[in-house]
């Protein structure tokens, strides 16, 4: 019994100090390798789900890229609609889940109607290996105005549900001036969720969290969110992250949940901003950084989920456009495990981050009109 106790004790301390070394081990290192050259103030890049790569030019451009170069005429061309200004511009691309059989696609740029700016949420129709689209197959799902130049957010993706979630600005200017972020009676600072197949233009999925309350928008999943610019589903497990681009001081990650209130503008981050706007339980971010040494603009990413770097195997990646950084976490569902930088400051002005159909990621450079693979 003593020599027992003595061995269960013994590998209870052992398997401990195994937990304890992976704690402490070094987090792996990233590098960007160079994946493609030429492009024009590019904001996302996408895979149609059959290995073929798309970038979006903010300008109204959709790029397809063959055989190492971008092919010189555009996949998709709307410049003669989009409003490319500041903030604004083409902004948001998903392909449907089952692009390969029914060509559909969904676009967010903004437009501008006279005077008045608004965003705009399309469908587009290709024959699926088409290298040209007609733009006159646009069908527009979703238009609201939006009343000043910045804050436009314009994330799109599909979730493992079949639904198309829809990422939206407070709108500007500094301050949430107008309280979108706290108010759910317009479709601004919001996660947005529809379902773009059943229905013409949309249907409102019934399970939505504000379809039977008086006075709210019922596309709306999520609120509070002052310029969500980036999202993300793990494919592994479902978990929508969002990287929520700060006013002055703080930059942070959300873990979005069904009805939840993410805090803008009555907190910056976890910090007070304008406390007295706050409506009901606040949900307070997974990370936050200030900024400092030149983090101005989270950039949020994917989580690694390919087959190339084991090693990098279920972190999620998110960037900095000042700095250049990238970091890595890793979340159980309760708590960040990890989180650290996992490359020092470049000189790339990160737009996005793209997810291959295998699970590899890309990184795009603003500035430079450069896109890259992430690798060790």
């Amino acid at each position: 019994m003593v020599l027992g106790r003595h061995f269960f004790i013994g590998l209870f301390l052992f398997l401990a100090s195994q937990l304890l070394a992976d704690d402490k081990a070094p987090s792996p290192h990233i590098k960007l390798v160079l994946f493609q050259k030429g492009l024009k103030n590019p904001t996302v890049i996408a895979d149609d789900g059959t290995g073929r790569i798309f970038v979006v030019e903010e300008e109204g451009k959709i790029r397809l890229l063959e055989n190492g170069q971008v092919r010189p005429q555009a996949y998709l061309d709307i410049t003669d609609r989009v409003c490319f200004n500041w903030e604004c511009g083409f902004l948001g691309l998903a392909f449907h889940p089952d692009f390969a059989h029914n060509g559909r696609f969904f676009v967010n740029y903004v437009t501008k109607v006279g005077n008045q700016l608004q965003t705009v949420v399309s469908e587009f129709k290709a024959n699926p290996a088409d290298k040209k689209v007609d733009p006159a197959t646009e069908r527009v799902i979703l238009r609201f105005d939006q009343p000043f130049w910045d804050h436009k957010a314009g994330q799109l993706a599909f979730g493992k549900d079949g639904m198309l979630y829809i990422a939206t600005g407070d709108g500007g200017s500094g301050g949430d001036p107008q309280n979108n972020g706290q108010n759910l009676h317009t479709f601004l600072a919001k996660i947005l969720r529809i379902d773009v197949d059943h229905k013409q233009p949309y249907e409102v999925p019934p399970d939505n969290p504000f379809v039977n309350q008086a006075g709210a928008y019922p596309e709306n999943w999520a609120y509070g969110l002052r310029n969500p610019w980036r999202f993300s589903f793990d494919r592994g497990t479902g978990t929508l992250y969002c990287a929520d681009v700060g006013q002055d001081k703080w930059e942070e990650l959300d873990i979005i949940e069904k009805g939840k209130n993410y805090g803008w503008s009555a907190k910056e981050g976890t910090h007070d901003f304008k406390p007295e706007r706050g409506v009901g339980q606040l949900v307070d971010p997974i990370i936050e950084y200030p900024h400092t040494e030149g983090n101005i603009c989270i950039i949020g990413g994917y989580v690694y989920r390919g087959k190339q770097f084991p090693a990098l195997q279920g972190i999620y990646f998110y960037g900095d456009w000042g700095s250049g950084r990238i970091w890595g976490l890793k979340w159980d569902g309760k708590s960040v495990t990890m989180n650290a930088e996992l490359m020092p400051p470049q000189d790339v002005h990160m737009s996005s981050f793209g997810e291959d159909k295998d699970g590899e990621l890309y990184v795009l450079d603003y500035n430079n009109g450069v896109a890259y693979r992430l690798a060790q």
